[in-house]
């Protein structure tokens, strides 16, 4: 963050100092980064008091100060120099009508929310000067993608300055405000991710750190619970377009009809990318795009009249979309085609459990992408399995190893069953469909509607016993996909599938 004197930060969040002196307060200056993990406190930084499942962070107020932490923003004194913040009393547990729910499910008193706000006001402060001095703000939504996307758009920029971006998915209330408190007057680029579970969200997020550049990559069904219908996501990730000036330039995929339809809903310069070698079609595209046997995509990107050789390091047909507006932004940020090329075959996967591909030394493939699902993802998980399995010299067997996707609503039922029978379709050899619950029954029951019998699809309980089974069962050459929602937790069979014997890396 940049440099703030503890009474320039009150004033911007509009908070009452406490336990620090008037004349304290302005020659005590934040240098350090702000943190909610007391132990993640640097010297000189700010610590935010959030309630949690199971602490509140103000009982750690004075072990964060004693860490180093020149003061902490919270909804009540705590006996250490504080800027104190009201609680936003909303009537509901986690900050009902604030837009921070799903971020503060244990916030019963406001206090969170309160802090949250506050974080906010912030960010968009110390953005705000930022821009002034030159910073350029990218921000990226979609319904699946945005964190593969992030991480190949930040390799991209990488070589023409200094990139801030959010570390795995930190897209929300509090990792998005956060993120941009990460930026220092050398940070030439900001990389931020947009996620949404209710109408507004989006736009709250760009109105902290609004974006000059914005991605937007698809419409999906991912949070099909929270929002109700397509055509209300589609509503909510247009906000993000809308929210960039008419100086600013919007990229879009125009692969996805909806995502194409937004170009009506900015007045900024639009961009378009697809997977086309028709340039009246997208000003940025693939064609000639191949896989090799572990699904990494090749392909001639098309831009300006020019055109590269592209060779992807990550995994999976989906990222050549990921690709191209990653392309896209580079190119608008000053790069050629042959450094977006260079820097597009250096960009390994970066965030965790994200089509994370490692061969064990027996041959086993694990793919882990453990970190979230909805259909579409799940789809493209299935594919990339499928794909590997009979890329190479001879054919493999395809484990799928799935479990639930959640906040689909009354969708859930007949998604979950799609994906039962898309297995099938897939030729996927076996599989493991883990949870009793309705929507993971209905997974297990398309399958067999769909014509795998026996021991080709198998329910299983729990993780444990899915570990169990894959120990017993898996073969020399076998390739071995894990996904679902991070709430199930699957991301930990994953590790100890890859921990079981030691890999090449794949």
């Amino acid at each position: 963050m940049i440099e703030l004197s503890l009474a320039r930060i009150a004033e911007i969040v509009g908070g009452r100092l406490t336990d620090v002196s008037a004349e304290q307060a302005a020659a005590t200056v934040v240098t350090g980064t702000v943190e909610f993990d007391s132990r993640a406190v640097t010297p000189g930084g700010l610590f935010l008091a959030l309630p949690g499942a199971r602490s509140d962070g103000h009982d750690f107020a004075a072990t964060a100060v004693a860490a180093g932490a020149a003061a902490v923003l919270a909804a009540r004194p705590v006996g250490v120099p504080a800027i104190v913040v009201d609680p936003v009393h909303t009537g509901e547990a986690g900050g009902a009508g604030t837009g921070v729910a799903g971020v503060l499910e244990h916030d019963t008193d406001g206090s969170g929310a309160a802090v949250l706000a506050a974080l906010a006001k912030l960010a968009a402060a110390v953005a705000a000067e930022l821009v002034a001095d030159g910073l350029t703000v990218v921000g990226i939504t979609g319904s699946s993608g945005k964190t593969s996307t992030k991480d190949l758009i930040a390799a991209v920029l990488s070589p023409l300055g200094e990139v801030i971006a959010p570390p795995g998915s930190f897209n929300n209330e509090l990792g998005h405000p956060w993120t941009v408190l990460r930026a220092t007057r050398s940070t030439d680029y900001l990389v931020l991710e947009m996620s949404a579970r209710h109408p507004g969200n989006i736009a709250a997020l760009a109105a902290i750190a609004p974006p000059s550049i914005a991605v937007v990559l698809n419409v999906g069904t991912a949070h099909l619970g929270e929002f109700g219908s397509r055509e209300a996501i589609a509503a909510t990730k247009s906000e993000l377009p809308q929210a960039v000036p008419a100086s600013g330039v919007v990229i879009l995929n125009v692969d996805d009809p909806v995502v194409a339809g937004m170009a009506e809903k900015t007045a900024a310069r639009i961009v378009r990318v697809g997977r086309t070698s028709d340039a009246s079609v997208a000003d940025v595209r693939a064609d000639n795009i191949v896989l090799d046997p572990l699904a990494r995509a090749e392909f001639t990107l098309h831009a300006g009249g020019a055109q590269a050789a592209v060779t992807l390091a990550v995994h999976g047909d989906h990222q050549v979309s990921n690709a191209l507006c990653a392309a896209a932004v580079a190119l608008e940020c000053g790069a050629d085609l042959s450094q977006v090329s260079a820097a597009l075959g250096a960009a390994g996967s970066v965030s965790g459990q994200r089509m994370q591909v490692h061969t064990r030394e027996d041959g086993v493939t694990i793919i882990n992408d453990a970190y979230n699902a909805n259909p579409d993802s799940m789809r493209a998980g299935l594919k990339a399995l499928a794909w590997m399995s009979r890329g190479g010299a001879s054919k493999r067997r395809s484990w799928a190893v799935l479990g639930e996707m959640a906040e689909l609503g009354d969708d859930a039922i007949s998604e979950h069953d799609r994906i039962g029978r898309l297995a099938v379709r897939l030729d996927v050899s076996r599989l493991i469909v883990i949870g009793t619950g309705r929507p993971m029954s209905a997974m297990l029951h398309g399958a067999v509607m769909e014509g795998s019998w026996g021991s080709e699809a198998t329910a299983v309980a729990d993780a444990d016993a899915a570990l169990d089974l894959l120990r017993a069962e898996l073969r020399a050459g076998d390739v071995v996909l894990v996904k679902a929602s991070n709430s199930a937790g699957l991301g930990t069979l994953a590790d100890a599938l890859t921990a079981d014997t030691s890999g090449d890396g794949g």
